[in-house]
């Protein structure tokens, strides 16, 4: 209370000159009302029992201390509080600037130790600059500057093999470990069967939104049997004065008008050298027309169109060609036809047959009846009213229009404007063309048009397909180069007898499609009645093609379409089938003897039959030097002295007399460059898996594993 009655006595107006200077004096000075002090950042501390009573004793609003006596005539003195008011508190009589109080340090932090570097890094075969440091845990410039005192010069992004990332990262004291090969598991649930476009297009559409549609007709048949003869009379125009010696030398597609109702002709090439054309001819049509001449009667390429029809499910109906010559004989022809099941209506079968002349126009109106009476039972329908969709027939390189593709249109409807996305390209429709060379706006279901605007030139038989903008076309384009190069990397999975079984018993297969090739006509009949008594309840056994001569690049698509195997009796292999079956994962076969044949399928159909390997040698190379790569080993510095050395093959080492190493060829290399193969008179580098101690003058023999009896 003393306090207070102090405080009460002080006269506020009156004041002696000397009070007033003791209270002027005991302000602090200006510049102090601009210094605060600094918070702490710690947990503030609760203040002491008597600094709290200090503070509850003050008034709302702090006044400096006055040195006026009180009403008890005694000077009182100001109590100073120790936490630090908003005005610092002066000492009563003084005059001077109180000391500044100096904020307490803020708390340290805890130090975050770095996680400690790596002792050994697993790598890929390829690898950056930037991904190695990262891998590491090192700066990407210490990389770099390792690799320059190496000689290397590299930027941030630059590509480093295995060997030079695991020199680098050793140099660092970083061991580097392979990156293992990734595991293909094998595929246990039944393999699908790829779905044609029809069938895609058929599962997307409503049955309300579709609606009749022209058929398209394929003609098929032997080299010269009339085939372009036939279109040429249908459409009455000259095709064939425009072919190269009247033979078709691409796909033409035409559309004709017959009774006010539309037909699509698809016109194959007829020589083998085309005879991936027809096959895709085949796939996208409703009705295969067989034009076989009443003079010629069947040949062999008549026997591989009637193949390639029933491979893709597709109706035959037989057009009778040149029955005006005076050696025509039809009823010949009809035979040869039914000893390869198209039994003729006259002979009591279901094939139609028409007989008619092309060069004379004989028949031509009869024959374009059947074809719309058979294609009408069949009730084709799309829908024209959504994005367009189809199959490339051709591409070419038109000198005074560019790029030009032949599309036909199996569903929606093409317009010019229209994006169209085919493979791994894409374009803007920029003109179109009907089958005469007229400029058309659009084309609707079952039609062919020809088009301008794409950037290369498309593979026959590709699919494609009308997008919103560039951007969802880019998207397409991007995803589809993406997997394909996933699919690179995979292997082949090949139709082989040795997996025949398991595959049975997966229930991935329900027959063996075979492909017979035979030395002559009269093994054939022998060996096909032999293979079909194999078949079992389980699986069939089913020769799709048979037919004398040596096994081509036609037997080899054929047997990659239908998943089958080329089985070839005494004859040869054409080298452009050897690299067809091994680029499609084909298992061709090749016997001398038929029982050895019979045999072989049937331990495969029963489990029994296991792969038989022969060795062929490739090459020989010495061993000149030695050379120690840290972290991984040794490397033989070798001279190829024949043949080549190829890098993944199998090698062995001969020291004299003896085998010291039996492996296979981990790294090839040519000076600092990865290898597939080193050919005789070279030098090379040489690693093999699992195997340092090489020795000057050892000779390293390359070879392979191939089985027995397959081509």
């Amino acid at each position: 209370m003393a306090k207070r009655e102090g405080q009460k006595g002080s006269p506020r107006r009156g004041t002696p000159p000397e009070n007033h200077k003791a209270r002027e004096g005991a302000r602090p000075a200006p510049e102090a009302k601009q210094v605060r002090p600094e918070k702490p950042t710690g947990p503030r501390k609760p203040p002491r029992p008597e600094e709290a009573e200090a503070t509850r004793a003050k008034p709302s609003t702090p006044r400096p201390p006055s040195n006026s006596k009180g009403a008890g005539g005694e000077r009182k003195k100001a109590p100073v509080a120790r936490e630090a008011p908003p005005r610092p508190a002066a000492k009563p009589g003084g005059g001077h600037r109180p000391p500044r109080r100096v904020a307490e340090a803020p708390a340290p932090r805890p130090r975050v130790e770095a996680p400690p570097r790596p002792t050994e890094v697993v790598l890929p075969p390829s690898v950056t600059v930037r991904e190695l440091a990262e891998r590491m845990q090192v700066s990407p410039i210490d990389v770099i500057k390792t690799l320059m005192n190496l000689g290397i010069i590299a930027n941030i992004n630059q590509q480093l093999d295995f060997d030079t990332a695991a020199i680098v990262a050793a140099e660092m004291g970083v061991e580097a470990k392979p990156e293992a090969p990734p595991v293909v598991e094998k595929v246990e649930e039944a393999e699908a069967a790829p779905k044609t476009l029809r069938q895609v297009l058929a599962e997307e559409e409503k049955p309300e939104a579709l609606e009749p549609r022209p058929p398209v007709v394929t003609v098929l048949g032997h080299v010269d049997h009339g085939k372009t003869t036939l279109l040429d009379a249908i459409r009455d125009t000259n095709v064939v004065a425009r072919e190269a010696g009247g033979i078709t030398q691409r796909i033409g597609a035409y559309q004709v008008e017959v009774a006010g109702k539309k037909i699509t002709f698809l016109d194959t090439p007829g020589h083998e050298a085309f005879t991936a054309m027809r096959a895709r001819g085949a796939q996208v049509t409703d009705l295969a027309v067989l034009v076989v001449a009443a003079d010629d009667g069947v040949m062999p390429q008549t026997k591989e169109a009637i193949d390639h029809a029933r491979a893709a499910n597709v109706p035959i109906l037989v057009a009778l060609n040149k029955i005006d010559k005076p050696n025509a004989n039809p009823e010949r022809v009809k035979q040869q036809l039914a000893d390869l099941g198209l039994v003729v209506e006259d002979w009591g079968g279901d094939v139609i047959c028409v007989p008619i002349s092309a060069k004379q126009r004989i028949g031509i109106d009869e024959l374009l009846e059947n074809i719309l009476l058979v294609t009408e039972v069949a009730n084709l329908r799309a829908n024209p009213n959504r994005p367009a969709k189809g199959t490339v027939i051709e591409g070419r390189v038109d000198r005074a229009r560019g790029v030009m593709a032949t599309l036909l249109v199996q569903a929606g409807t093409l317009r010019v404007g229209d994006i169209v996305v085919i493979g791994e390209q894409y374009g803007r429709v920029r003109a179109m063309f009907d089958d005469k060379g007229q400029p058309v706006s659009e084309a609707k279901p079952s039609t062919p048009v020809a088009i301008l605007g794409l950037p290369q030139v498309p593979e026959a038989g590709e699919i494609f397909e009308v997008v919103a903008d560039e951007k969802t076309a880019r998207a397409i384009v991007e995803e589809r180069a993406e997997a394909k190069r996933a699919a690179a990397a995979k292997q082949v999975r090949a139709v082989s007898l040795e997996d025949l079984f398991s595959r049975i018993q997966a229930g991935e297969a329900r027959e063996l499609n075979i492909i017979l090739k035979a030395s002559e006509q009269g093994a054939i009949e022998p060996i096909t009645n032999s293979l079909a008594q194999l078949g079992t309840d389980q699986v069939k056994v089913n020769i799709l093609h048979a037919a004398p001569g040596e096994i081509t690049e036609s037997d080899v698509m054929l047997a990659a379409a239908s998943k089958a195997i080329v089985v070839g009796f005494a004859v040869g292999v054409d080298q452009a089938a050897r690299r067809l079956a091994e680029a499609e994962g084909v298992d061709i076969r090749v016997y001398e003897v038929i029982y050895q044949l019979l045999e072989d399928v049937e331990k495969a159909l029963k489990g029994l039959l296991e792969p038989v390997y022969v060795e062929e040698v490739l090459g020989h190379a010495e061993v000149r030097a030695i050379f120690r790569i840290p972290k991984r080993g040794a490397v033989a510095g070798c001279y190829v002295l024949d043949g080549q050395v190829v890098r993944g093959a199998k090698a062995r080492i001969r020291r004299g007399e003896e085998v010291v190493y039996d492996g296979s060829i981990a790294s090839l290399k040519r000076f600092k460059d990865d290898v597939r193969e080193v050919a005789a008179g070279f030098e090379c580098g040489i690693g093999l898996e699992g195997f340092e101690g090489f020795v000057e003058g050892d000779i390293i023999e390359v070879y392979t594993l191939k089985k027995q009896g397959q081509a």
